[in-house]
C-alpha cells in the first residue's frame, strides 16, 4: 500500500524524527535505535487502534447488495481517486456517488460512500471496488497520537538501552521473587489512544 510522502529522510511515524530527537535530546549517534523505536511504536499503535492512521492509498471492495450506503474501513478519508462497479468493470462517474462526511476533512470517525439511486437500475454488480487516500498527513497528526507515539517509543528505547526487554525488573514480596514480563504497552499509552480505537458494533 503505497504511503504518502515516504522518503530515505522521512520514516513511518506518528511524530517527526527531528521532533522526538529535540523533545528527548537524543543525538545522530542513536539514529538507527530511535528510528526503529519510532516505526515500531506506531505500528504497535495502529495494531492497537485496529486501523491504519497514516495517510495511504488504500484499495477495497465491498460486497454489493443493492444498499447505497458503502462503509469505507480507513478513515478521515482525503480523497477518492476511483470506484468501480465490479461485476460489469464500470468505472463510475464522480457525480455517481459522494463522501459522507465531505472528503478533506479531518473528523475521525468512519467515513462511507453514498451512491445514486441510479446504481440500482444497473445490472451484474458483484460489489463495489474503491480507491482511496486515507489517514493523517504528516504535520496534521492528533496532538495525542503524537503525545502517544513519543512515550511509546522512548519507553522501548529505555528498555533496548537497559537490555531489559520483556522484564519489569526484580520484583520482590508476595511470594514471587524474581523477574516478571512486563506489559506490552503502559496504560498511559493506551489511555491517549482510546479515543482513536476502532469500535466494532
Amino acid at each position: 500500500m503505497p504511503v504518502e510522502g515516504t522518503s530515505q529522510n522521512k520514516i513511518y511515524s506518528l511524530i517527526p524524527l527531528e521532533d522526538f530527537k529535540a523533545v528527548l535530546g537524543i543525538d545522530d549517534r542513536e539514529d538507527k535505535l530511535t528510528r526503529f523505536c519510532l516505526v515500531t511504536a506506531t505500528h504497535t499503535i495502529e495494531e492497537y487502534c485496529k486501523r491504519r492512521l497514516l495517510r495511504k492509498r488504500h484499495f477495497e471492495w465491498n460486497e454489493y447488495n443493492g444498499e447505497l450506503l458503502v462503509p469505507l474501513r480507513e478513515y478521515p478519508v482525503s480523497k477518492i481517486l476511483a470506484v468501480y462497479l465490479v461485476g460489469n468493470g464500470e468505472l463510475l462517474e464522480p457525480e455517481f456517488y459522494n463522501v459522507i462526511p465531505d472528503c478533506g476533512t479531518e473528523y475521525d470517525l468512519p467515513f462511507s460512500l453514498s451512491l445514486s439511486r441510479a446504481i440500482q437500475r444497473k445490472s451484474g454488480i458483484s460489489s463495489i471496488k474503491a480507491v482511496y487516500w486515507a489517514g493523517y498527513s504528516a504535520g496534521i497528526v492528533p496532538a495525542d497520537l503524537s503525545a502517544a507515539c513519543l512515550e511509546l517509543a522512548s519507553w522501548n528505547m529505555n528498555r533496548y538501552k537497559g537490555r531489559r526487554i520483556g522484564m519489569t525488573g526484580n520484583v520482590r514480596g508476595g511470594g514471587k521473587d524474581g523477574e516478571h514480563f512486563e506489559p506490552s504497552m503502559p496504560l498511559n499509552v493506551k489511555q491517549l489512544l482510546e479515543p482513536h480505537r476502532r469500535k466494532t458494533i
